[in-house]
């Protein structure tokens, strides 16, 4: 039989990078612009030691602000390179990046539809099984609401839930095996699990 691979599938916006505030809809949301992209302190260290502890990293994130006419897709881009170059430069490799666009209630026709890849749907955990021999009995969801836990406990995945504090009104209904402060905590507590 062929091991497969353990994998952690972490969220982006109040995971990785810190959330910001808009004005017009008065919440904090994920970032539009690269100059608004803010590494939360500690996130790249807990990114290394998942990497170091043998995971296969997949970054899986909602990013429906150009659905709702928020945002252009090229702003939604440029943010992702802002994400790219500092985990680069930290030595993080993501095996792939997972990104859905779509919102049932957008604006924008051809992304305001329902699909199998927004959170808390596990569309692409299960594309990451197939594709990359990924063992999700033996991988992990990582995020900081409700959705991030219930897509991963849909794939068979064990969750972490972070306790973001600009987050915390989108969390309280879910039952996450761990819960952590941030992700470097996270990491920890998942490396004592191996």
């Amino acid at each position: 039989m062929i091991d497969k691979n353990r994998a952690v599938f972490i969220d982006r916006d109040g995971v990785v990078n810190a959330l910001v505030y808009n004005g017009s809809t008065g919440d904090y949301e994920s970032p539009h612009t690269p100059n608004d992209f803010h590494v939360i302190p500690g996130a790249l260290q807990g990114l290394v030691l998942l990497q170091k502890s043998g995971f296969l990293l997949f970054l899986v994130s909602n990013q429906p602000s150009y659905a709702k006419g928020k945002t252009s897709l090229a702003s939604l881009h440029a943010v992702h390179e802002a994400l790219v170059e500092k985990v680069t430069r930290a030595g993080v490799k993501f095996t792939e990046y997972y990104y859905c666009y779509h919102h049932p209630d957008g604006i924008v026709s051809d992304y305001a539809v329902v699909c199998n890849c927004r959170k808390p749907a596990a569309g692409f955990l299960l594309e990451a099984r197939d594709r990359y021999e990924v063992d999700l009995l033996h991988s992990w969801m990582i995020g900081d609401q409700d959705n991030d836990v219930l897509c991963g406990q849909a794939a068979g995945c064990r969750t972490v839930l972070l306790q973001h504090e600009l987050s915390a009104n989108k969390r309280g209904s879910s039952r996450p095996n761990l819960v952590a402060r941030d992700l470097q905590e996270a990491a920890l507590l998942i490396g004592s699990t191996i």
